[in-house]
């Protein structure tokens, strides 16, 4: 670390982790998050993603799958779970392969995200592991 003003820093610099909130592998793809932090370095979320992509999931399928590993996870600090054992925060995934297939996946309902390609914007809603209540 340096003395220079945190504002001037790149993003990189302040990573806690290489690979928990965004990773990129060439020829495979890349995936970034926001949410619960300490949540996603349990697990190198973004680089669970590419791990999945690697062993033929498609983007959704490996977004959902690292954060049901996010999920089980939760036990380890029982305030951050619900009288259901699930987690109490969101975190969101997304991820885009090297065929330019994209997917969005939060932990709960209700998460939307914006694509914007050659063809125009458009707003998705999320996959989600659960709905929320009500």
């Amino acid at each position: 670390m340096t003395d220079e003003h945190p504002s001037r820093r790149s993003f990189l610099d302040r990573a806690a982790l290489a690979g928990a909130g965004i990773y990129s592998e060439g020829g495979l793809g890349s995936a970034g998050s926001t949410g619960r932090g300490e949540a996603n370095l349990l697990t190198c979320g973004s680089h669970t993603i590419m791990e999945h992509l690697r062993q033929g999931k498609s983007p959704e399928e490996a977004c959902l799958l690292a954060l049901r590993r996010i999920a089980e996870k939760t036990h380890l600090v029982p305030r951050h779970r619900d009288a259901k054992g699930r987690p109490r925060f969101n975190v969101n995934f997304t991820c885009v392969d090297a065929r330019g297939r994209a997917a969005w996946a939060a932990t709960w309902s209700g998460s939307k995200h914006v694509f914007g390609d050659n063809q125009g914007v458009k707003i998705f809603d999320s996959a989600y592991l659960y709905k929320r209540d009500g």
